[in-house]
């Protein structure tokens, strides 16, 4: 679906046929329409009269003022290179738009009982599916909520993703636990062609009522990991490798084009951490244990009625 607007410039018009061209999402085409607005808006002038010194004093004002995240930050970049690379045809484009650091965090990763845990308090069969399928497949948020009842082939176990990121489609397994309940979920709503309609008709469910969703199931669990359809997706793909799943095949599950991308649960993966013992191990016994009758004031530290009520420290989540 193109994006029309009325009164618009000859110049965000060619944007956006040059996008349309290069068949870019409809939610990347608005995200840098709106990066390259502001961009224009912030200097008061249109881009074409801009260089790469109003650009570099752009990306500052975002970071130092706007103090905005990685994400926003590298929006706003991808939207200047297309705007000044393609469309204004500039050759100093790539070579000055600078992408930020992308800073390196490791995925929060939920346990097989916290999984259980989470689900236990969805009581609404549409709710639960969805959510079961973000982690028994390891969909994307935005892939649930485009699933269409074709896509679900309980004959050969598989899920069909069509037009995943990178506007690529894929395969992925099919739990027999999930097509059971999604089975049981089809008899009570009826769902055509969507899975999972939204409160339009003939249209998906929104993105945002998903992300809603999941939010008050988490708050509902009482766990203190955040649990979002990213973290249930982490959760997904860390499973698989614990349980033996060869890289290169949960690769082609997540739908990465690259293997780095994949690799980075191998350092979540307690298959892979815990295999590795803790040089306290090589310790004797007697030296590594906590003495019997040890006094554990610090030298210097004014004692206080609360220290004065136990000899041990107590280890939060180790039982005595």
């Amino acid at each position: 679906m193109a994006i029309q607007q009325s009164g618009i410039t000859p110049l965000r018009q060619k944007m956006i046929d040059d996008m349309t061209v290069r068949r870019l999402s409809d939610g990347t085409q608005r995200l840098y329409l709106i990066a390259c607005t502001s961009f224009a808006a912030y200097h008061r002038k249109s881009p074409e009269h801009l260089g790469p010194k109003d650009i570099q004093a752009f990306q500052l004002h975002l970071v130092r003022d706007k103090k905005v995240a990685w994400s926003t930050l590298n929006i706003h970049v991808c939207a200047l290179r297309f705007l000044y690379g393609v469309t204004l045809g500039k050759d100093w484009a790539i070579k000055h738009i600078v992408y930020a650091k992308l800073p390196k965090k490791l995925p929060e990763v939920l346990s097989l009982e916290e999984v259980a845990q989470f689900l236990d308090c969805v009581g609404n069969i549409k709710h639960r599916a969805m959510l079961l399928v973000a982690y028994a497949a390891g969909l994307r948020l935005m892939e649930v909520a485009c699933l269409r009842v074709a896509d679900i082939d309980g004959k050969r176990m598989v899920i069909r993703v069509q037009s995943g990121k990178g506007s690529k489609d894929r395969y992925v397994m099919l739990a027999p636990a999930l097509l059971v309940l999604l089975r049981e979920y089809w008899k009570v709503v009826r769902p055509h062609p969507w899975l999972f309609p939204g409160a339009v008709p003939d249209q998906h469910i929104a993105g945002g009522t998903l992300a809603k969703i999941c939010f008050k199931a988490w708050q509902k669990s009482g766990l203190q990991k955040r649990v979002t359809f990213r973290t249930l997706r982490h959760t997904f793909a860390t499973h698989l490798l614990e349980n033996g799943t060869n890289i290169r095949v949960i690769q082609v599950l997540l739908g990465h084009r690259s293997l780095n991308t994949t690799a980075t649960y191998t350092h979540v993966a307690t298959s892979t951490i815990c295999a590795t013992p803790s040089p306290l191990g090589l310790l004797p016994p007697q030296r590594a244990a906590v003495p019997a009758k040890h006094d554990w004031r610090i030298p210097g530290v004014k004692e206080t009625e609360k220290t004065r009520r136990a000899e041990k420290p107590k280890l939060r989540g180790v039982k005595a």
